[in-house]
């Protein structure tokens, strides 16, 4: 046994760990910090993505994380709770981002210093219990008795979720609309329900808002121009069937022996259409919809006969007409019964600028709405799209909980404070953490005013000084990004959801954590060959995270640099040195 090697991890791999990784690790967080940091709040500025020869213009953090490709595996974190803020909450995405980065940051110095990380996890996960309590203290519950109150305060938070984003000059145009959309769902405001559809062309506020399921008629075949436009209370057949006339060539054979009988082959194709045909309209539907194609031999007998039809479907738009109407999609028409089939109020075919629409209202089985979005440029309806969505998102979680705070970096203001009393309580060095802690908050309005353009120490200032000197009539106080000074948000009409901060900060606070209980990383290059390019479109992701490659970034092993980690871990045997 002496002298022996045992080789633990394959030939190649690299290691990094200790303090100097630890680090490494955080400055890699900040540097995708610094890369979203400029998006957040009312003036932020928007990101030019180009990738794979796609261009994406957007200020929603989750957008930008998600198109980064970042590569680093400990920044890989703020890229997920940006994904899980935008897919829990809808808004916040850049917060949750500036938050977690800013929390790593505090604590750097305390990692530089030799405090053990398990100290420091400790101390954070412990105040970030008492923010979120101090939130759950503080919010404004609107009575769900109190009609009217309670959609003034949903539009207000429709609009300060609007507020930063492209079409925020049209929030009072877009609120009401997005507010409509959520309370015609039922109870367990199912999202998808909600379908947003893209016209191009025309202006921004020539979107309207469709009370039901609307989606852009599909090819049609000659003959659609005689079937009626309008029904009132139809009935309506879902289908997964072809209607459509076509030789039978899949799993079937004829012999004959007779030639004359060919004719008979043919005949019985053509019943077999007929007599498919002929069941649709026995079920008594006036309205009959496919996934699979509707040729024109049916497009042709269903207008003889006052009905209307449309096949090709796309899957998402029929799954959403089947729960509106109470629908049943039928993979045969034989052995129908009058239960299968959907009804609406009302069904009419529209114009929608160089596009037609069929759109079913007054669903009876499941309330839904469709957002039809007018825009020129393809980069602009696609981020209104976007941030419609968000808005969604955001009302969706202000209805299910009746819960808002004030916005512009009020809530984080208060909660820094809080946090900062609460440390005056406890001994050692928690205190001092618990202190980088809460200074960790005010990154939120400090930004916010940056953005704007304004001198955000001086506001800083300002807000620490109206905060600690009259805690119960300064909490409210934030950016006021109109004066560059400061005001009561709550009184301004900022609102968000107290969700949103709540799921920030506990998401925030676990990616901090998360990154401070890692002490050592084991990658394999070979691994990472497919990425050696960089991402697609020629910018890779190391000018992201401050001009370093991946291993620039990953950090040496015992304060050495990166590649003098052990490639190969090895132990000796009793006799060895």
């Amino acid at each position: 046994m002496n002298g022996m090697m045992i080789i633990l991890l394959k030939e190649g791999t690299d290691t990094s760990q200790g303090k100097a990784q630890l680090i490494s690790n955080i400055n890699a967080c900040q540097a995708v910090m610094e890369a979203v940091r400029t998006t957040l709040g009312p003036r932020g500025m928007d990101k030019l993505i180009h990738t794979g020869g796609k261009t994406t213009i957007s200020n929603d953090g989750a957008t930008i994380m998600n198109l980064l490709d970042v590569v680093h595996p400990a920044a890989k974190t703020l890229v997920d709770i940006s994904l899980s803020q935008d897919a829990e909450v809808g808004d916040g995405t850049t917060s949750v981002v500036l938050l977690g980065a800013e929390f790593m940051r505090q604590a750097k110095p305390f990692v530089e210093e030799n405090t053990h990380p398990q100290m420091i996890i400790k101390s954070f996960r412990k105040a970030g219990q008492i923010a979120v309590e101090k939130i759950k203290e503080i919010e404004i519950r609107v009575a769900e008795s109190d009609e009217v109150g309670r959609r003034q305060m949903l539009e207000r938070v429709s609009g300060t979720a609007l507020n930063s984003k492209l079409i925020s000059r049209h929030k009072q145009f877009f609120s009401p609309m997005i507010v409509d959309a959520v309370l015609s769902l039922d109870e367990g405001l199912d999202i998808s329900m909600v379908g947003v559809k893209k016209v191009p062309g025309g202006s921004v506020t020539d979107s309207f808002l469709v009370k039901g399921v609307a989606f852009k008629k599909t090819f049609s075949y000659a003959g659609f121009e005689q079937q009626p436009k309008t029904f009132v209370s139809p009935k309506i057949l879902l289908l997964n069937v072809e209607l459509e006339l076509k030789s039978e060539k899949e799993n079937a054979e004829v012999r004959l022996d007779d030639p004359t009988k060919y004719q008979s082959i043919v005949d019985a194709e053509w019943n077999i259409i007929y007599e498919k045909l002929e069941l649709c309209v026995k079920s008594g539907a006036q309205i009959i919809l496919s996934k699979l194609p509707v040729g024109d031999l049916a497009t042709q007998y269903f207008a003889d006969r006052g009905l209307f039809c449309a096949g090709r479907v796309a899957q998402d738009d029929m799954e959403r007409t089947q729960r509106a109407t109470g629908g049943v999609v039928q993979t045969s028409v034989h052995d129908m019964n009058p239960s299968v089939l959907g009804s609406c109020g009302r069904f009419e075919e529209r114009q929608v600028g160089n596009e037609r629409y069929n759109i079913f209202m007054e669903c009876a089985e499941a309330k839904s709405s469709t957002i039809v979005l007018r825009g020129g440029a393809e980069q602009f309806i696609e981020e209104a799209h976007r941030s419609v969505h968000d808005a969604l998102m955001v009302v969706k979680r202000a209805v299910a909980s009746s819960t808002v705070v004030a916005g512009g970096g009020a809530i984080e203001m208060e909660i820094s404070r809080h946090l900062r009393q609460y440390a005056r309580t406890i001994e050692g060095k928690a205190q001092l953490l618990v202190n980088a802690y809460a200074k960790a908050f005010e990154i939120i309005p400090r930004q916010i005013a940056e953005n704007a353009g304004h001198d955000a120490t001086d506001i800083l200032n300002h807000l620490r000084q109206k905060h600690f000197k009259d805690p119960e009539e300064g909490k409210w106080f934030g950016v006021d990004i109109t004066t560059g000074g400061i005001c009561d948000t709550h009184e301004s009409h900022v609102w968000e959801p107290a969700a949103n901060k709540i799921n920030s900060i506990a998401a925030a606070t676990e990616a901090a954590c998360l990154i401070l209980s890692v002490d050592e990383t084991v990658r394999n290059p070979k691994s990472e060959q497919p990425q050696a390019g960089g991402p697609a479109g020629g910018a890779p992701m190391s000018a992201a995270m401050g001009g370093q490659g991946m291993r620039g970034m990953m950090g040496g092993g015992r304060g050495g640099p990166s590649g003098m980690g052990r490639g190969v871990r090895a132990f000796r045997g009793k006799g060895g040195a």
